[in-house]
């Protein structure tokens, strides 16, 4: 089973999935864009209110399960 690579940013404040881009089998790309993600978001003065997660998984329904607090059941999911 390969693993696919999901770049995520949560704002946890409001509580909201603010980006969900999967990249495939692509960690290069993945761990490129992560941490382009990472400098974009760390010198904002808000930034503690946000997370920045790559995971990996076997498709976006198991992450709905293993990271669900990303998913809000019974809402449509922007992306």
């Amino acid at each position: 089973m390969a693993i696919l690579h999901f770049l995520i940013v949560y704002n946890r404040k409001t509580d909201e999935l603010l980006r969900f881009e999967p990249f495939g089998r692509d960690v290069n790309r993945a761990t490129e864009e992560y941490t382009a993600t990472e400098r974009e978001y760390r010198d904002r003065e808000d930034h503690e209110d946000f997370e920045i997660v790559l995971v990996g998984a076997d498709s976006r329904e198991t992450l709905e399960v293993t990271h669900s607090r990303y998913f809000k059941r019974g809402e449509a999911v922007p992306f």
